[in-house]
Order: structure tokens, then C-alpha cells, then sequence
């Protein structure tokens, strides 16, 4: 039998105690799990507000920011976030120099997704296991090593367009990040559920979402034009600063509770996971159709470098401006999302997927550069409504004690998808890029519009 989502199902929970504010200590789960959240401010409507302004955490908008341990994992993953999106840019931009090759840019994609998937998994354990700030922060410092030694790479030569060869030394840092990322997002998505109550759950993600989108709207913008102003390796060593900003934050974050699992090892785990998942039909069904909208819509982002230099004509600073507009569009869904009552939310997954498809769709076969810029707007948009709604309603139905393995799966989905990614990177060179993503955004439509109509139980979800 289905089960809906009951925080009193929590079993078997290590819950160790967090002073916030010099206030005391308590439980930190029971903080969770009574609609107060981490700190006492995350439940629904608290009155205290923190250091935050008073007038801007008024706004329902903003309510999971009175929470201060919140605060905390925003800030950290801001500085996480900012580096991200100047990688992006970075990465990409650099291989396509140096190889000159749409499938080279899908096999450092496939690098990158390839470990994301076998180690979600147990990334998905981990979260269940151990405390997930640890995990985070392994993680960020982890990912702070590579940047630092792929700039080394640069500085000294070993990397750049004069070593055409040279581009295996970006797929080995691909595959690294993509171990680290594997590893942690598990617990980045699942710790949000720990810190803020069920009723704010919706609020956290979506203002997470919008985060993430505020970043994507200025980083990779800012991060084309500091490329042509100072050159690769100096953003590679910007972003490690950044992974020390993020890390400073998470160092200052009080421990999370743990759900002990005990007796199955890891792969029983898994497969206990796997059979959890088996039973839930609502969860299988947003699992199914997030795959599809990620498998369909990610490869545009990879084969972005194609467009901007052979389609569009504009160099770095044009490609981050493509990008960075994007995240307008996906700041103002996640400002939407974030306002929403939790109603529809199912509808409104399956209505952003479609609005993502026609929007790439007239993107792909788009040569004129304020139309092209114009429609990825509604593209960053639809992926926000994927990422906020996709994400929330997979915490919201799922019984704690499986909620990092859940999130596993989800982070899964990312590394089978890159598998679309790699081959429509094959197929940009036979085909030509603009059919190539313009026909994978046709198809994502056509699937929306099928599940909308006769995926009742998916379209009907709250």
C-alpha cells in the first residue's frame, strides 16, 4: 500500500542535539519533525526572523530564511552554486577549444555522469547513514582540490588549445567531480528535509531552486567575460575560493540527525531502497517522468558551445549571456514556485516540461540572437518548475528513513542521462546540432502532453 508522508514513521533515529544561537540545545529531528525546523524558525509562520531583515522574511515568499540553520546551507551552497556555473562555462568552452569536437563535449559529459550514477547509490546510503554535513563537506573540499589542480594544469602549460591532445587531462577531472557529486548530492537534497518542517518543505526547495538559478543568471555571464578578460586558469582558481567560501559556511552548520540503518550492509541497503520504491507508485511515477524530461532537455546545455560559436556567432561572453538568461527565467519560476500554495503540483510538473519543450524547440532551430536569447527564457523557466516540483514532491512522499536513498535515484537519473547526452553529441556531428536537440525537445512535448492526459494519478498529485 501506498503511504503518504508521515514524519511519526521515523524509526530507528540517531538524533543528536544542535545549539542554535546560543539558545540551548534540542533534538534537532524533533525540530523537523514538529514543523519547526532546525533552529525553532523553519515550521510554518515562526515569529523570529533572526538577523534576516523583517520585512523580506514577512514575505511567504522567504519563510524558510528564518530558519538560522537553513540560513547556514544557503549561504554554503551559494558559494558551492557560484562555482558550479563559472565550471560550466569554464569546462565546456575550454574542451570545445582545444578538441574541436561535439563528441569530445559529449564524452566529457558522459565522464562526468558515468560515476554520478554508480556512486549515487551509495552516496543514497551514506546519506541514510552518517551525518550529512560531513558528507557536504568532504565534498566541497574535494571538489576545492580539483579546480586548484586543473588551474596548475593550465598555468604550467600541461592544458590549452596549443596541446590538442590535451583534453583527456578535462575528462579526468569530470570523472573526479562526478565522483564527488555522486557522492554527496544525495545528502545536499535529503538534508533539506531534516532542517524545515514538511509544511516549508515545498518554500526550502524552491528557494534553493531559485539560489541555484540566481547564481546560473549572473556566474556564467560573469564567468565568460573574466575567461576573455584574464584567461582559464585564473577562473579555476576563483572557483576554488569559492568552494572556501561554501566550506567556511558548512563548518558553522550544526549536525543533522541520523537515521541508523543497521545489519543489511550496504547492498542490502540498495536493494532495500530499490523495494521501498517497488511499492510507492507515486514515487515511481515522478521518477519516470522527471528521467524523461532530464533525459530529453540536458543535452542542449553540453552542445551550447556549438551553438554560440558555429550557429549564433558570439564567443565566451556570448555563450554565458545564453546562460545567464536562462537563470532570469529560472529565477523568476523559482520566485513563483516558492509563493505557491502546495496544490497542483503534479499538473504544474507536467505543464513545465512542455513550456521546456517548445522553448528548446524554437531555440534549436533559432539563428537570430534576440530570438534565441528570448526563448531561453522560457527554457530556464521550465527547468525550474522541473527541479522545484520534481524535488518536492519526491521528499514530500517519502517516509524519512528512505529519504536519501529515494534522492539517490533521483541524482541517479542524471548520470543515465548523459548517456542522451553523448549521443546526440554523436549525432550533432552526422546530423547537425540544430536537429539533434531541436528533435529531443520535439520528443519531450509529445511525452508531456501523453502523460498529462493519461497518467491521471501523476497529474492529480498535490
Amino acid at each position: 500500500m501506498e503511504q503518504r508522508p508521515l514524519q511519526s514513521q521515523v524509526s530507528q533515529v540517531e538524533a543528536p542535539t544542535a545549539s542554535v544561537n546560543g539558545a540551548g540545545s534540542r533534538p534537532v529531528t524533533e525540530g523537523a519533525v514538529e514543523g519547526g525546523g532546525v533552529g525553532g524558525g523553519g515550521g510554518g509562520g515562526g515569529r523570529h526572523g533572526g538577523n534576516i531583515t523583517r520585512d523580506m522574511l514577512s514575505l511567504g515568499t522567504f519563510s524558510s530564511l528564518k530558519n538560522p540553520v537553513f540560513r547556514l546551507y544557503f549561504g554554503s551552497m551559494a558559494g558551492w552554486m557560484a562555482a558550479a556555473n563559472s565550471k560550466m562555462v569554464a569546462r565546456s568552452l575550454l574542451i570545445y577549444l582545444v578538441s574541436g569536437s561535439a563528441t569530445v563535449l559529449g564524452l566529457m559529459a558522459l565522464a562526468n555522469s558515468i560515476p554520478m550514477f554508480f556512486f549515487s547509490l551509495y552516496g543514497g546510503v551514506l546519506a541514510d547513514r552518517a551525518q550529512k554535513k560531513h558528507v557536504l563537506l568532504v565534498g566541497i573540499l574535494s571538489s576545492f582540490v580539483i579546480a586548484v589542480a586543473t588551474g596548475l594544469c593550465i598555468t604550467f602549460g600541461f592544458l590549452g588549445p596549443e596541446h590538442p591532445d590535451s583534453w583527456w587531462i578535462l575528462i579526468v577531472a569530470a570523472l573526479a567531480e562526478g565522483t564527488v557529486m555522486g557522492l554527496m548530492l544525495p545528502s545536499r537534497q535529503a538534508v533539506i528535509g531534516e532542517i524545515v518542517g514538511q509544511e516549508q518543505l515545498m518554500n526550502a526547495v524552491a528557494l534553493g531552486t531559485l539560489e541555484m538559478n540566481l547564481n546560473r543568471m549572473l556566474m556564467p555571464a560573469l564567468g565568460g567575460f573574466f575567461i576573455d578578460a584574464f584567461g582559464f586558469d585564473k577562473i579555476y582558481y576563483l572557483m576554488a575560493g569559492m568552494y572556501l567560501v561554501s566550506a567556511m559556511f558548512m563548518v558553522m552548520m550544526p549536525r543533522t540527525s541520523t537515521i541508523a540503518i543497521k545489519g543489511r550492509g550496504t547492498w542490502g541497503e540498495m536493494k532495500d531502497g530499490f523495494s521501498y520504491v517497488r511499492t510507492q507508485p507515486t514515487i515511481m511515477a515522478v521518477l519516470i517522468i522527471t528521467f524523461f524530461i532530464v533525459l530529453l532537455s540536458t543535452p542542449y546545455m553540453s552542445l551550447l558551445p556549438i551553438f554560440t560559436k558555429d550557429i549564433l556567432n558570439v564567443g565566451a561572453g556570448g555563450f554565458g549571456t545564453l546562460v545567464s538568461v536562462s537563470g532570469i527565467g529560472a529565477l523568476l519560476g523559482s520566485l513563483v514556485m516558492a509563493s505557491l500554495p502546495n496544490k497542483w503540483r503534479g499538473a504544474l510538473l507536467i505543464l513545465g516540461s512542455v513550456l521546456l519543450g517548445v522553448a528548446l524547440t524554437a531555440f534549436s532551430f533559432s539563428t537570430a540572437w534576440r530570438f534565441s536569447l528570448f526563448m531561453m527564457l522560457f527554457v530556464g523557466l521550465g527547468q525550474s518548475m522541473r527541479m522545484t516540483l520534481g524535488n518536492t514532491l519526491l521528499q514530500y512522499y517519502v517516509t524519512n528513513e528512505y529519504r536519501g536513498r529515494v534522492m539517490s535515484l533521483y541524482m541517479m537519473e542524471f548520470g543515465l542521462t548523459s548517456l542522451g547526452t553523448f549521443f546526440a553529441a554523436v549525432f550533432a556531428d552526422v546530423i547537425g546540432v540544430q536537429w539533434s536537440v531541436g528533435g529531443l525537445a520535439m520528443l519531450l512535448v509529445v511525452i508531456s502532453v501523453l502523460t498529462f492526459f493519461f497518467v491521471p494519478r501523476l497529474r492529480k498529485l498535490d
